[in-house]
C-alpha cells in the first residue's frame, strides 16, 4: 500500500483533512492540527529495512539524499519527487563536544549543528517540506499565489530561499529593529517582499494570521504543522549518527516551541516503527526574558503536579540576546506541553549573562555558538551542576543557527559592551610593529595564556 498522511486535530477531533487543503487549525474546535501518518503502512517495512533505506538514500541521488527527504514516506508522502524543493538541508554534524563536556564535568556530550544548513538555521528542515507541499498544491490546481511568514529572522531567511528556489513569491513580516543585519539581508537578497512592523514578533504573528485569512496567501509559520514534519527528522539524524542508539537527554532552545514539539514527534514515531526502543528525556530551554513555558512549568512543579496548558499565561517578551526565541505567546505551546509529558521533559531558563558565557565557552571549545545554543548550553550547565542530568549521561544539545548570523552578539561580548561581566572576553592586543618587540610581546602573552589554562 502507498503511504498516506493527513491533518488531524491534536484535541482528538475525529475529522481528517487532506494535506493539500489550506488549513491551519481545526475547523470544528480551533485546536492545533498535526500531520498523522498511516503507521500500519509504514510498519510494513521492518526497522532494519528503514535503517538501510535511509542510509542508502543519504548517499544516493537528488532529492532523496537530503537529510529530510531520505525519510520521504514518513515526512510528506503526498509530495511527488518532481515537486520536492531541496537545498541540501539536513545531514548536519553531530559534533562530539569533548572540551565543553570536560569543562562542566561531563563525559559524553554532542552538539547537533543544525545551523550548518543552507540558510544557517534548522528552519530549512521544515521549510523544504512546507514549500514542496505548496509547489505540489499549485501543481494540483490550488490558487495559492504567495507564502507569508512572521519572523525574528531565521524563518524568513529559510522561507525566502526555498520560495526563490521554487519560484513562489514570499511575504515576510519582521519586527523593526529586533533582528540582526545578517538575518534581514537574507530575505531581501532572495527577493522576498519584506515588511518592517513597529511591533514585536507576537505582533507580527497576529498580523500574518490575519493576512492569511486570504486562502491564496499560505501561512509559513510553525502554526502550519507541515513544517514539523521536516524538523522532526532531527531525531532521525541523531539516532542514525549514534548508530541507531538513543541519547539519554536532548536539550532544545524554545521560543515558538515548534522545534521541541517536532523533535518529540520524531522520536515517538521512530519508537512506534520499532526503529528505536525508548524515548530520550527532553529539556526545553528558554531565555529568562522570554520564558512563558518555564513560568508555567515552575508553577506546576511548585504545586507538585504535572505541567498542563492551564498553567500557561502569555507574557510580553523582554529584549534578549537570544532574539530568535524572544517570544511571549508561543503558538505551539499545546504541542510542547504534550511533548514534554511524553518524554518526561523539563523546562529550564538562562539569564543573559549565563547564555552569553555559555556561548563563549562553547566558542572556546570550537563550536562558534549562536545565542540560542548558548541558552541550551547554559541550561545544561545548571542541570548537570544540580545532579538532574548525570555526569555519565549521553546528552545532545540542539544548536539552532550558525554563529556567523550573530556577529554583533559576539562582538559586544568581547568588547564588554553589555550590562554584565564578560568572564571569557578575549580582546585584541596592541603590540606595535617592530619585529623584536612584537615577538617578545607574543611570548609574554603566550606565557600568560598558558598560566590561565
Amino acid at each position: 500500500m502507498r503511504p498516506s498522511a493527513w491533518f488531524q486535530c491534536i484535541r482528538g477531533c475525529a475529522a481528517r483533512h487532506p494535506l493539500g487543503e489550506v488549513l491551519y487549525r481545526c475547523p470544528t474546535c480551533d485546536g492545533l492540527l498535526e500531520v498523522v501518518h498511516d503507521m500500519d503502512v509504514l510498519r510494513g517495512r521492518t526497522p532494519q529495512s528503514w535503517r538501510e533505506t535511509i542510509g542508502a538514500r543519504l548517499g544516493g541521488s537528488w532529492p532523496l539524499r537530503s537529510g529530510v527527504w531520505s525519510a520521504w514516506e514518513m515526512v510528506q508522502p503526498q509530495v511527488q519527487p518532481e515537486n520536492i524543493v531541496s537545498l541540501g538541508e539536513g545531514t548536519s554534524a553531530l559534533l562530539p563536544a569533548t572540551r565543553y563536556a570536560a569543562a562542566i564535568g561531563m563525559g559524553e556530550l554532542y552538539v547537533k549543528q543544525c545551523g550548518t544548513s543552507h540558510t544557517g538555521s534548522f528552519k530549512d528542515l521544515g521549510m523544504t517540506v512546507l514549500v514542496s507541499s505548496v509547489k505540489q498544491m499549485i501543481s494540483d490546481g490550488s490558487p495559492v499565489r504567495a507564502v507569508a511568514c512572521a519572523s525574528t529572522g531565521d524563518t524568513s531567511a529559510a522561507l525566502a530561499a526555498y520560495g526563490a528556489a521554487a519560484g513562489i513569491p514570499v511575504i515576510v513580516l519582521l519586527p523593526a529593529g529586533k533582528i540582526s543585519a545578517a538575518q534581514l539581508l537574507q530575505p531581501i537578497a532572495h527577493g522576498a517582499l519584506v515588511c518592517s512592523l513597529d511591533t514585536d514578533f507576537d505582533g507580527c504573528m497576529r498580523v500574518v494570521q490575519r493576512l492569511t485569512h486570504d486562502p491564496t496567501l499560505y501561512l509559513g509559520n510553525s502554526l502550519n504543522s507541515l513544517r514539523v514534519e521536516g524538523q522532526k527528522t532531527i531525531a532521525v539524524e541523531i539516532v542514525q549518527q549514534l548508530g541507531w542508539e538513543v541519547p539519554d537527554w536532548v536539550l532544545v532552545p524554545g521560543g515558538n516551541l515548534g522545534n521541541v514539539s517536532a523533535i518529540a514527534k520524531g522520536f515517538a514515531e521512530l519508537r512506534e516503527l520499532g526503529i528505536i526502543d525508548r524515548l530520550p528525556r527532553l529539556v526545553c530551554c528558554q531565555a529568562a526574558r522570554a520564558n512563558p513555558l518555564y513560568r508555567a512549568f515552575a508553577k506546576a512543579r511548585a504545586g507538585g503536579r504535572a505541567l498542563t496548558e492551564a498553567d500557561y499565561v502569555a507574557v510580553t517578551a523582554e529584549t534578549t540576546q537570544a532574539s530568535a526565541i524572544q517570544i511571549g505567546a508561543p503558538v505551539s505551546l499545546p504541542k510542547a506541553v504534550a511533548a514534554l509529558a511524553l518524554n518526561d521533559g523539563l523546562v529550564e531558563e538562562a539569564t543573559e549573562a549565563e547564555l552569553a558565557d555559555a556561548a563563549a565557552r562553547g566558542d572556546r571549545s570550537g563550536l562558534f555558538c549562536c545565542p540560542h545554543t548558548g541558552v541550551a548550553l547554559a541550561c545544561l550547565d545548571k542541570l548537570v551542576h544540580r545532579g538532574t542530568i548525570a555526569k555519565d549521561a549521553r546528552v545532545v544539545v540542539i544548536s539552532t543557527a550558525h554563529g556567523l548570523k550573530f556577529g554583533e552578539f559576539k562582538s559586544r561580548y568581547h568588547r564588554g559592551d553589555v550590562e554584565f561581566p564578560c568572564t571569557l572576553a578575549n580582546r585584541p592586543h596592541d603590540v606595535g610593529s617592530e619585529p623584536e618587540a612584537v615577538v617578545s610581546a607574543i611570548h609574554r602573552l603566550l606565557d600568560r595564556v598558558g598560566q590561565a589554562s
